[in-house]
């Protein structure tokens, strides 16, 4: 008669060794840091009025790196406190990375998106008038109406979008990720105001 191994009760093993060996952080951590550096992001930057410190957050990409920034928020749901900072500050960084094109294809969707135009607010048009629009739409998620800031970002996609589209195909497949940006944040826009954006 050979000997059958007898069965071993599994090892328990805590979280952080489980982690260690899927060879990965844990996600609900992740989850939690992602919402509480966004939150106290936001909170830093709405609690006193200091210029300084709305252009140091302004500046944070700077500091820390894009890539940092999507290791903490580019994962979470585009409607969330997170998943809006962060695509809030690549479209600044897009815009800051390639002025001339993103004010080519303003200037070619006003015509397209008169509304969205006026709501937007790059009057006129020229790579200066773009980037002062996208400063002030970053500056006034923490100095201002931080719904009306994501407001005014949807409406700079909405024209970019327009304008992309009428410069580079006419059939609306060039910017089809600038209308989801638009309408994610028109919608997070709204879960502001009803106090359940998270």
């Amino acid at each position: 008669m050979t000997d059958v191994p007898k069965p071993r009760r599994p090892t328990l093993r805590d979280s952080a060794a489980l982690d260690v060996m899927a060879g990965g952080t844990d996600p609900v951590a992740q989850l939690h840091a992602a919402h509480e550096t966004a939150s106290v992001l936001l909170g830093v930057g709405r609690a006193g009025s200091d210029p300084e410190v709305t252009r140091r957050l302004m500046a944070v990409v700077e500091e820390v790196g894009i890539t940092t920034l999507a290791d903490l928020w580019a994962t979470r749901p585009a409607r969330s406190l997170p998943g809006v900072l962060y695509r809030l500050y690549v479209m600044r960084e897009w815009v800051v990375a390639d002025l001339d094109a993103a004010a080519r294809e303003y200037a070619a969707g006003v015509h397209y998106s008169e509304p969205n135009h006026a709501v937007a607010g790059a009057d006129p048009t020229g790579p200066d008038e773009v980037r002062s629009v996208i400063d002030d739409i970053l500056r006034g998620v923490f100095d201002g109406d931080f719904a009306m800031a994501m407001e005014r970002a949807a409406a700079f996609a909405r024209v970019v979008s327009a304008g992309r589209d009428f410069l580079h195909t006419g059939d609306g497949k060039a910017s089809g990720g600038l209308m989801v940006l638009a309408d994610d944040l028109r919608a997070s826009a709204r879960l502001w105001r009803a106090g359940k954006l998270d």
